[in-house]
């Protein structure tokens, strides 16, 4: 009887143990909710960092069509300077035709680089002199006392693209 008990007794402990081997192991898996809430979570941060990345890629984008854009102006830049010089020549002509046609490209031309973003830098002569907007190339004796520390010519004209300036203007102050 003994052995009965003891048997019984070994089996009881084993089947204590055994439930808290259970008890311990349900309490170690996560239940449904939590694992739904870290599923949710996962999904949030992966929505959320391909947002971030849509954002990205389409500032990159944005950034390289300006810089393709300017890439193209800046190569313009010297054919419209030669252009506008070939234009003053022929008005001196006093050929009618000639110059309405070139007047006619040279509107066109214009045009349609300001519908891309380019526009000029005004500056004439007489303006205050700006380091940070104009580019002096040389300083002459003024030729009044009006112009000392001024703008006396323009040699090239300056340009922006959008709010960037990629020429400045090249001009010639009075000391």
């Amino acid at each position: 009887m003994s052995e009965t008990k003891e048997n019984t007794e070994d089996k009881e402990i084993k089947g204590e143990e055994q439930a808290q081997e259970e008890k311990h192991e349900m309490a170690v898996e996560p239940t449904v909710e939590e694992q739904l809430s870290q599923e949710k979570n996962k999904f949030l941060r992966l929505f959320a960092e391909f947002e971030n990345y849509k954002k990205r890629t389409s500032k990159e984008r944005i950034e390289l069509f300006k810089t393709a854009n300017q890439e193209l102006m800046t190569v313009l830049l010297p054919i419209i300077d030669d252009f506008d010089r070939g234009l003053a020549e022929i008005k001196k002509v006093k050929d009618k035709e000639l110059l309405k046609g070139m007047e006619l490209i040279n509107f066109k031309l214009n045009t349609t680089l300001t519908q891309k973003g380019l526009s000029t830098i005004e500056v004439k002569a007489g303006d205050v002199f700006d380091a940070e907007i104009h580019e002096a190339i040389t300083q002459i004796p003024a030729p009044s006392d009006d112009l000392k520390g001024k703008i006396v010519d323009v040699v090239e004209k300056g340009y922006k693209l959008g709010d960037k300036t990629i020429r400045f203007p090249k001009v010639i102050i009075g000391q």
